[in-house]
């Protein structure tokens, strides 16, 4: 057996309370490509972070061939001090490696090299990140999430890229296809500690059962042993006091190891508000077309969407995946043609973004909205700390900031609020986004067994595959298609046609030259968002809530019936500021409308 590049024998760490590594291990050798798996918060991150020598741990044994190279991919890259994402990437490259792969990996990432960090998306940061750790081919490759604002065509590139690759690699995903295809053996972090099984990602589920089943007889075994030894104790022969304290002794061991047992894990108990039915007919598009200056995004396209569809948006970053969604579901009002939504519609609505969060909210208040200590699911009240158990959350996070959750916590508890809302369409843009297989496994059959409608955005080809009933992917040209099926029903139709993956400068030797705008809305064809845009992105959603606030208080005194015979004057007044915020309103919405176009076209 080859010696191991990277040896972790009994880490422990832990930050008060519950261990969060309890005897972790992990061993790699030459060419071993692992899947690291385990729930959100199980300390995944902290291990690989613990094997790149980021984090040190409380207790165990670190080895570390001497002459390997070691590269990281953190969830959140430090580009501080570069000029370019060029000279970012070069920066991780040894005196040996190859130039010219520097080039090779920033340009199929969809990147220049010339971009200055401070400009960058966050995902386009993600990707230079990626472009900088491979970039040595190193002998050990750790890599946290790589596949994070990856669209399709790039996550496939990348499962091509590690395949050949003569690296070790450990990653950790969600995305199952991924790990499906580019790990051959899987190592499950729970409880704190490791158990592998020298086979890929395809047959950890099925073995992970097998465990836990195993798991389970043992501990009903020891509880019936622990009430076996009890009745002897009380009732059985007490002449030999020597063996009666043996006996005694293992006795006070059994409980222990009882008491001591940390069992799995629960799975959370996921479902959606139940809404009134709506309407047979759900959404009618006809013809429907967008442009943006010369970028025409949406191209006469026509879809009719039916009570119980499940559809699926798929396609490159920047294709207009969320132009098209906005548009089916009233938000953007398209160029030409027409989009006619069904009767009785309540919509729920998780967008990419995720909704604004206040970092010092409790948890319960962002789940009641601030409206006290209960909610109203299915038309029964429940209290949140019932509600929130259901999420796997603990009655006493009740009163916990949202700044202290990790980032699958959050995604999780977003989801919570928006399953509370009443509704017959759910609209779901990137929901897999940061959830944990199991909480992925619920949501799929949540998704799978809905009654009423549901609009999916996603770049998760096993998720597709489980839940939608037909699939929309671009043709080129601003064309849409939709194809009965999931992901790999649409392949199989569409042919060998392969969604294309366009560099930035193929996107700029192909762009027309700009045309000069009077004013906003930006031109499409930036590469880059300007501060003065970011800022206004940023800031612009705050002060439409302020301007909705103002409209709803002037509204409120309007709805006075005795204010125009008291005051005819001040009535006026009023009505002509409500006129002026709704305006103001209107212009900030369709500025705001035309920037997120603009970052979707440009940002990973």
């Amino acid at each position: 057996m080859a010696p191991p590049l990277l040896k972790l024998d009994g880490i422990r760490l832990t930050f008060g309370g519950t261990p969060l590594l309890n005897g972790a291990d992990l061993s790699v050798t030459a060419g071993d490509k692992i899947a690291l798996v385990g729930r959100n918060g199980s300390g995944k991150s902290t291990l690989l972070k613990i094997a790149a020598g980021l984090v040190e741990a409380q207790e165990g044994e670190v080895f570390r061939h001497p002459s390997a190279t070691i590269r990281y991919l953190a969830q959140m890259p430090d580009m501080e001090g570069f000029d370019t994402v060029r000279a970012y990437v070069e920066a991780g490259r040894g005196p040996a490696d190859d130039p010219h792969r520097v080039t090779y990996l920033i340009e199929h990432l969809g990147l220049t090299g010339d971009e200055h960090p401070d400009t960058l998306s966050g995902g386009e940061a993600r990707r230079a990140a990626l472009a900088r750790v491979l970039a040595p081919e190193p002998d050990i490759l750790l890599l946290d999430e790589p596949t994070n604002h990856l669209d399709l065509a790039t996550i496939e590139w990348l499962e091509d890229e590690l395949l050949r690759s003569s690296s070790a690699i450990i990653l950790i995903s969600h995305d199952r296809r991924f790990l499906e295809r580019v790990s051959q053996a899987t190592v499950w972090l729970d409880r704190g500690q490791t158990k592998r099984l020298d086979r890929g990602f395809a047959h950890f589920e099925e073995w992970r059962d097998q465990v836990l089943e195993e798991e389970e007889r043992e501990q009903h075994k020891l509880g019936r042993q622990i009430v076996r030894e009890e009745h002897w104790l009380r009732y059985g022969v007490t002449a030999r006091r020597k063996r009666n304290m043996r006996r005694l002794g293992e006795l006070q061991s059994m409980r222990q190891r009882h008491r001591a047992h940390r069992g799995a894990e629960g799975l959370a108990k996921m479902a959606a508000s139940d809404a009134a039915e709506s309407g047979k007919l759900v959404i009618e598009a006809k013809n429907i077309s967008k442009s943006f200056g010369d970028l025409e995004v949406v191209k006469n396209f026509s879809i009719r969407i039916n009570r119980g569809d499940r559809v699926g948006l798929v396609g490159p970053n920047g294709a207009g995946k969320t132009t098209l969604l906005k548009m089916l579901t009233g938000e953007l009002a398209p160029d030409t043609g027409t989009v006619r939504l069904g009767v009785n519609l309540d919509i729920a609505t998780l967008d990419q973004k995720r909704e604004k969060v206040d970092p010092e909210e409790t948890l319960a208040h962002f789940l009641t909205r601030g409206r006290g200590d209960s909610l109203t699911i299915n038309g029964q009240e429940k209290h949140v700390a019932s509600y929130m158990k259901d999420f796997l959350f603990k009655p006493e996070q009740m009163r916990t900031p949202v700044r202290e959750l990790s980032g699958g916590e959050r995604a999780r508890l977003i989801l919570a609020r928006i399953l509370a809302q009443p509704a017959n369409l759910l609209v779901l843009d990137e929901p897999t986004n940061d959830l944990d297989m199991e909480t992925l496994d619920l949501l799929q059959e949540l998704v799978a067994g809905f009654a009423g409608t549901v609009i999916l955005v996603s770049h998760d080809r096993d998720f597709l595959d489980r839940t939608v009933t037909s699939t929309i992917a671009p043709d080129g040209d601003g064309k849409w298609v939709e194809y009965a099926g999931g992901y790999a029903d649409m392949l199989i139709q569409r042919g060998s046609k392969r969604f294309e993956r366009r560099s930035r400068k193929s996107e700029e030797a192909e762009a027309p030259a700009p045309k000069a705008l009077a004013a906003p809305p930006p031109k499409p064809s930036s590469k880059k968002l300007s501060y003065k845009q970011k800022f206004a992105l940023e800031n612009l959603p705050r002060k439409m809530e302020e301007a909705n606030a103002k409209i709803a208080t002037l509204e409120a005194k309007l709805a006075d019936p005795a204010l125009f015979s008291k005051d005819p004057a001040g009535f006026q007044k009023i009505a002509a500021s409500l006129d002026a915020e709704r305006a103001a309103l209107h212009a900030m919405e369709e500025e705001w409308l035309e920037l997120e176009m603009l970052r979707e076209e440009i940002e990973g």
